[in-house]
């Protein structure tokens, strides 16, 4: 798919999830917003293969801050592994949908929200699969706030003791957690020099270009170890009323005007 293409389509997402928002007066778009290119550029851009045959996707997507889970389901929608039906009914009627992600919804591959659990997970899951030999990836997305967690660091060396080369994490430096910016709380930087301190490759990149997204994960493909990509993000992007504002991390309400300038930010 051409990269214009998976620009439009981030942008129909950040559109479709901001109706939903409205809809069930919660979530946390901030978080959200912060990784559509990233989610786009995975799925559409097929680096997580799709098993037409078996409706279901051949590949692994941990998405650790479990709050932004729902990013996962406009996509989840358009590759049929969720009904239209199911998303349209979100908000208004039955739907298995819901603002954390879990297993019981089809195409999320684990219930997450408490912070900190997914490098560990998408490890023990990568190492089964390369112990098997079962021809798999695991893709882990966390926020750059789980590095306050211990078990972050205790699955990232467990990754870099084992090779596993099917595990690619991607990390989202938004710069802010619910209580401010991370500058502020405990510094984290340099957090490059870090994870490379660790013996582990890793790239830093502007994780809302498509462009540099979709070419380092090509990259990183043919690494024959553990990788990491650091993704700089803008909280809340592409919505100027929620843009590097903390506060954006939950749903807030909205006026009138205030919905109209959403709506029409998120058209450029």
């Amino acid at each position: 798919m051409k990269i214009n293409d998976l620009k439009e389509i981030a942008k129909k997402y950040r559109g479709e999830m901001f109706e939903k928002f409205l809809l069930t007066k919660q979530g946390h778009p901030g978080s959200i917003y912060s990784i559509i290119e990233i989610v786009v550029a995975l799925y559409h851009g097929g680096f997580v293969r799709f098993n037409e045959k078996d409706n279901r996707f051949t590949d692994k997507v941990l998405i650790s801050k479990g709050h932004a889970t729902s990013a996962l389901y406009p996509i989840l929608r358009d590759f049929g592994v969720i009904s239209k039906e199911q998303w349209i009914n979100w908000g208004t009627k039955k739907s298995p949908l819901r603002i954390f992600g879990n297993t019981s919804i089809p195409g999320i591959d684990i219930t997450s929200g408490s912070l900190g659990h997914c490098i560990g997970a998408g490890a023990g899951m990568a190492l089964h699969y390369k112990k098997n030999k079962i021809d798999k990836k695991v893709f882990v997305i966390i926020s750059e706030g789980e590095l306050y967690e211990g078990s972050t660091w205790e699955g990232l060396l467990f990754a870099k003791h084992n090779k596993l080369a099917n595990l690619k994490i991607i990390i989202d430096i938004n710069n802010l957690i619910i209580l401010g910016t991370t500058d502020e709380c405990l510094k984290l930087n340099p957090i490059e020099d870090k994870i490379k301190g660790l013996g582990i490759k890793t790239k830093t990149i502007d994780g809302h270009d498509i462009d540099q997204v979709t070419n380092t994960l090509y990259e990183f493909q043919t690494i024959d170890d553990v990788s990491c990509i650091l993704a700089n993000t803008t909280k809340g992007k592409g919505a100027s009323i929620m843009e590097d504002k903390k506060h954006w991390h939950y749903w807030n309400p909205m006026d009138e005007e205030q919905i109209k300038i959403t709506r029409e930010d998120l058209k450029k």
